[in-house]
């Protein structure tokens, strides 16, 4: 069987977790009689501090429903150049809320408001109107980076100084706060939606919520429904939710200690250029002549190991929950090998 680091999607539910899904109470969600989905959205905004929480199906759902919500059409988004909103959800800013984005070469996926203040735009007619800032938190390409309280606490003055919306795409949160120690209400007090993503790092199968005010959810929610993301009996899914909240964020550490193992192995490795900060459970490096990324990914998957590629001559390996121990140091014994 292979090792599989392609991405932490793709970990399977341990016995623990179906168990708490087959136990599951379930009702129709559409018309709000899901006990299980109910309990979850209260658990998450709880953990943040906010009136609400919306069950979706993917982290792409709730990151564009947060657009839709805080947005106008002719509106624009200010993200990192790498964010996932612009990245790798086809464009849905567009597609779905008919807005722009203003896109900053950060460092490391992360941008600050010294960064942001020029950024947005003045009130002219032929220029898009500036609403809405987009954190991404930890930043994907940016090689599993997260931003501190303190980093995002001069952002959120900011924007309420100059009237702007402020999202998270919190997709893996929880690898960075197990990493600052800070708390969840502290986050969700700077924001004004967080967006969280079950189905990486804390390994349930599918789900992501959308957390803000009262008002705020009762709009995703009609977006929701437009989307086609109103769920029936989807409490067994929402049953592995909150297994995964209850039991699966500590062990996020594991994941970071297995990524740091590999990523010094690498630094030693004549075949491998620069590897970004390891910060968590990502890592993202180049490798030299003779290989590329991809025919050094068909020389790891010959013997026995799968990921990404994530450009020319860059690979992403992303430890998670199904990434043992013993996986990591067969991980390690194959690199050295090569």
């Amino acid at each position: 069987m292979s090792i599989n680091l392609i991405s932490d999607t793709v970990t399977k539910p341990t016995p623990e977790m179906l168990k708490a899904m087959m136990r599951a109470e379930v009702g129709d969600d559409v018309f709000r009689q899901d006990p299980t989905i109910n309990a979850l959205e209260e658990k998450g905004a709880l953990m943040f501090g906010k009136e609400a929480a919306l069950f979706c199906p993917s982290g792409t759902m709730t990151n564009q429903i947060a657009i839709k919500c805080h947005t106008q059409p002719l509106d624009e988004v200010i993200c990192d150049h790498y964010a996932h909103v612009y990245q790798y959800e086809t464009g849905g800013y567009a597609f779905n809320s008919g807005v722009a984005m203003n896109l900053i070469p950060g460092h490391h996926g992360k941008i600050t408001a010294e960064l942001i203040e020029p950024a947005i735009k003045s009130d002219f007619d032929w220029l898009p109107r500036t609403s809405l800032v987009v954190l991404e938190n930890t930043a994907n390409k940016g090689g599993g980076s997260y931003y501190t309280l303190k980093e995002i606490e001069p952002i959120r003055k900011l924007c309420l100084e100059k009237g702007l919306k402020l999202h998270l795409d919190g997709a893996r949160l929880f690898n960075a706060l197990v990493e600052t120690g800070e708390k969840t209400q502290d986050i969700g007090a700077q924001f004004d939606s967080v967006s969280i993503c079950l189905s990486k790092g804390l390994g349930a199968p599918v789900g992501s919520l959308l957390i803000g005010n009262e008002s705020f959810i009762k709009q995703a929610r009609r977006f929701r429904k437009v989307m086609g993301g109103g769920m029936r009996q989807a409490g067994y899914l929402a049953a592995a939710g909150l297994y995964a909240l209850e039991n699966n964020i500590e062990r996020l550490k594991e994941d970071h200690a297995r990524a740091r193992k590999i990523g010094a192995v690498l630094k030693k490795l004549s075949f491998v250029g620069d590897i970004r900060p390891i910060k968590t459970n990502i890592l993202i490096f180049d490798v030299k002549a003779p290989f590329t990324a991809a025919s050094f990914l068909e020389k790891i998957e010959e013997l026995g190991v799968l990921a990404a590629p994530f450009g020319p001559q860059t690979v992403r390996f992303v430890t998670h929950l199904d990434f043992t121990e013993e996986m990591c140091a067969q991980v390690i014994k194959i690199l050295k090998e090569i």
